[in-house]
């Protein structure tokens, strides 16, 4: 409960908000010829691409991305795919791969996302843009890269080539075509655009230099676990808090739904018990049951209730007379 009572405290918000950490700033400096400080420095995380099929009906493989996690790291941030010098104001200087094992892609694959954390200079050249990407407006991004294979999803050659006639989008016995990229060479730049090929491309909520989002994500909580092993005094800012508050509300509501289930159970299990074990104490099987976990509960259940089967068999309503014969299936024939 202590941690519920922090929640409600005033908390002091970060002195500098999107101010890159030591790390951070250890990579960031690898890319500088002068050594940066965070106050000089606006970082922010965006999705650069993942393994869902886009709307130019292709998709990277897992693989791809991991290799594409290399070549990022170092590159460029531009506007609509330019090339122009003018528009160099962000670099990638860090990248990851996160996996979302709970969620598939169309293609009935793990999702995945290759992450890049990008830095730009603060100053009044960069202002409009930094006060664009806080407001949400400066959002969707796209990667610019070349492949060396492009396999059709179908039929698993090149696409094509080498046979195959299939045509991206279209249905071959249910299963739609499309390309799937792999094999890497080069990745050029990201830009900001105003629709990208892949819809989830974009930027990102951030906690502070450890870039997790700020409603519930796995980071975030994360973070805050490692802080709470540790003797030092928990900090969070006004992100940390309203990410903790969600996650305590949603774990306030499965342990309600949990109690209702296990109370469920009890019920089922105290029914069958009466007709399996007739003489056994209800004060000895609530201390049982009390020492079971929710699984163990409904092994013990549907244990019982086979027993109560036994004991009480049910029987066809118009069976007659036949159901009363131990003959096999008498008890069916009419």
């Amino acid at each position: 409960m202590q941690i519920k009572k922090m929640l409600d405290q005033e908390l002091n918000p970060a002195p500098l908000a999107h101010a890159p950490g030591e790390e951070d700033l250890r990579l960031i400096n690898q890319f500088t010829r002068k050594e940066l400080s965070a106050e000089e420095v606006y970082v922010f995380q965006t999705v650069l691409c993942d393994n869902e099929v886009d709307r130019d009906g292709e998709r990277f493989s897992v693989k791809a991305l991991e290799a594409l996690a290399k070549l990022f790291a170092g590159k460029t941030g531009l506007f609509d795919h330019s090339m122009k010098s003018g528009d160099q104001v962000m670099r990638v200087y860090d990248t990851s791969l996160r996996s979302h094992a709970d969620r598939r892609t169309s293609a009935g694959e793990p999702y995945a996302q290759l992450m890049a954390k990008v830095y730009l200079l603060r100053g009044e050249a960069t202002a409009e843009l930094i006060r664009q990407i806080d407001a949400g407006i400066k959002k969707e991004v796209s990667v610019s890269c070349a492949v060396k294979v492009k396999r059709c999803s179908v039929c698993g050659k090149s696409f094509g080539r080498q046979g195959c006639a299939h045509v991206k989008g279209r249905s071959y016995e249910g299963f739609p075509c499309h390309v799937v990229l792999e094999e890497p060479t080069d990745a050029y730049e990201f830009s900001f655009v105003a629709v990208p090929a892949q819809p989830g491309a974009g930027v990102v909520k951030q906690f502070n230099s450890q870039f997790a989002e700020a409603e519930g994500g796995e980071e975030l909580l994360s973070e805050i676990r490692k802080q709470l092993q540790t003797q030092e005094a928990l900090k969070l800012d006004e992100s940390a808090v309203k990410a903790l508050r969600a996650e305590w509300d949603t774990l306030e509501r499965l342990a309600e739904d949990g109690k209702a289930y296990r109370a469920e159970l009890l019920a089922k299990t105290a029914r069958a018990a009466l007709l399996a074990v007739p003489g056994l104490p209800a004060e000895l099987l609530d201390a049982l049951c009390a020492q079971l976990s929710v699984k163990q509960l409904e092994q013990l259940a549907n244990t019982l209730e086979v027993q109560a089967g036994k004991a009480m068999p049910l029987r066809p309503q118009l069976c007659g007379e036949a159901a009363k014969q131990e003959d096999e299936n008498n008890g069916y024939k009419f």
